[in-house]
């Protein structure tokens, strides 16, 4: 292994997205069923991983809205 190789792939994680989000990223990426979780995987798509969670974060925002507005309508219903 590299150690400056991935020591620089890193650091362009972090220069692109951040301190913050590139651990976010990193974090979500080994928490996901992908198969040995390699470094080189992770350093050549995080772009795809940043914009996955992205879209994935934005879901589970608008399910729990829509969770919420049905639940209104259930008990506007209710009241009937």
């Amino acid at each position: 292994m590299n150690k400056f190789r991935e020591k620089w792939a890193m650091q362009d994680v972090i220069d692109s997205v951040g301190f913050d989000r590139a651990k976010e990223l990193l974090i979500y990426y080994f928490s996901t069923g992908k198969s040995g979780h390699p470094l080189q995987f992770f350093y050549y798509n995080f772009d795809k991983i940043d914009s996955l969670k992205k879209e994935i974060d934005k879901d589970k925002v608008n399910r729990i809205r829509l969770l919420e507005e049905t639940k209104n309508m259930v008990e506007e219903n209710n009241e009937y």
